[in-house]
């Protein structure tokens, strides 16, 4: 690998992920990952730009900000991208109207979106609410429609937990795909407009940005097709056998979220 100085060349703006990065969730409320509260409140004073970009789609984004603030992490909640009001955005804009296949806390995020006489399934982390019934209800919608459009929130395969690794969305959403014949249109990471839209917030240019994350395929991999440069932390799903990715190679993988921190300031913001 070239030099770390080499590697983070021109870097102006971070995104960094939150669960895994930032925190371990939890049914508890999960805990803070060791050294990052004050690394983001490094980064936070730094000249460097600064966004979260999340999968999170258990939690609407005020009460998983609320939650992390609570825990001491400088963020509000104009600095995160998210998948439910960026989905809710595209519902408009083309007129769906969907059926919901989502977690019971982030029915909120649609409150405003018709979901009447549905046109597409829209499906998110739901946890306990993929029974089978509920996924033969999607199924249904989506079969019954001429031409079907799914969208999920997210594509991950699994997360991490204080408890353990728990299934994410990807499994889920790739049993309707498969039973429908069909391929989701991804809202969130890996998804190439997702991360446009968090470097367009952000306000600046893929080969200025870097993406800090705890998944190898949907943080680093993502990124990087996008034009940016990937780390992956050694916390959160990190499993030993990602730094052999037959895919995807990280521009390099840290410990934690503290040492990247360390790495960018020393050489990035001069």
């Amino acid at each position: 690998m070239a030099a770390w100085g080499e590697r983070l060349a021109g870097v102006r703006g971070v995104l960094l992920d939150i669960s895994g990065v930032l925190y371990d969730s939890g049914a508890d409320g999960g805990a803070p990952i060791a050294g990052s509260v004050e690394a983001v409140a490094r980064l936070k004073r730094s000249r460097l730009k600064v966004r979260f970009c999340t999968n999170e789609s258990q939690k609407p984004r005020g009460k998983l900000v609320r939650a992390l603030r609570q825990a001491g992490f400088d963020i509000s909640e104009g600095d995160v991208t998210a998948p439910a009001p960026a989905s809710c955005q595209i519902l408009r804009e083309r007129g769906l109207r969907p059926h919901l296949l989502i977690h019971d806390d982030i029915r909120s995020e649609f409150d405003q979106i018709d979901t009447s006489n549905p046109n597409c399934v829209v499906i998110g982390d739901a946890k306990e609410a993929f029974s089978y019934q509920n996924m033969n209800k999607a199924f249904q919608v989506l079969m019954e429609l001429e031409k079907p459009v799914l969208i999920s929130l997210g594509k991950g395969r699994y997360y991490k937990e204080t408890s353990g690794l728990m299934l994410d969305v990807g499994p889920y959403t790739k049993a309707l795909e498969y039973a429908c014949g069909i391929d989701a249109e991804v809202v969130g990471k890996p998804s190439p407009e997702f991360f446009k839209s968090a470097l367009q917030e952000m306000g600046v240019e893929a080969h200025q940005a870097i993406m800090i994350g705890d998944d190898i395929v949907g943080d680093v991999g993502g990124a990087q097709r996008c034009g940016m440069r990937g780390l992956q932390v050694r916390t959160g799903k990190f499993r030993p056998s990602d730094e052999h990715h037959p895919e995807v190679k990280a521009d390099g993988y840290v410990d934690n979220l503290a040492e990247a921190v360390d790495l960018l300031l020393l050489h990035v913001d001069q």
